[in-house]
């Protein structure tokens, strides 16, 4: 027995087809979401145009944050990276043509894609204190930690019941 996510809006025989098969399309990708399969996420992003979105790997170590951004296909001069108040903003832009011609067709594509990716860091880096390298689409980031957050770090012991 499948489990119905949403009220059944349009389960009744007068709705036309479409709105209840879109209906059981948007149970399936909820109960995709709710059963924990990330791989899904993936490609229904994908499939909607909205792979242009970076994925990020965020690492801390002792002494910094370490992120690195997917961004293939993109230049140096597409990105944008900045800090304000503790968040790590990347943003980005690119554009490309594609003009194709033979004697029976003529083609024109343009895509055009932009993001925006903000990561709260928790606190706000000293002047100097953030690197950044690009290389074959990775954009890595190294943010120090400023002494204080270091210090503020406490260990807390958990004893057995």
């Amino acid at each position: 027995m499948s489990r119905q996510t949403l009220p059944g809006l349009f389960s009744n025989s007068d709705t036309p087809a479409f709105l209840r098969s879109m209906q059981q399309e948007v149970n399936q990708m909820l109960e995709r979401f709710r059963s924990g399969q990330p791989e899904r996420l993936t490609e229904f992003l994908s499939a909607n145009g909205a792979s242009d979105f970076p994925a990020i790997d965020v690492a801390e170590t002792d002494d910094a944050i370490e992120i690195t951004a997917e961004v293939p296909g993109m230049e140096e001069d597409d990105l944008d990276v900045s800090v304000a108040g503790g968040v790590l903003t990347l943003k980005g832009e690119k554009s490309s043509d594609r003009e194709e011609s033979d004697k029976d067709y003529y083609l024109v594509e343009r895509r055009y894609g932009a993001f925006r990716r903000q990561v709260p860091l928790g606190f706000a880096p000293e002047d100097g204190a953030v690197t950044a390298e690009f290389r074959d689409g990775l954009l890595k980031l190294t943010i120090a930690k400023p002494a204080e957050t270091k210090a503020a770090v406490q260990k807390i012991d958990i004893k057995k019941s």
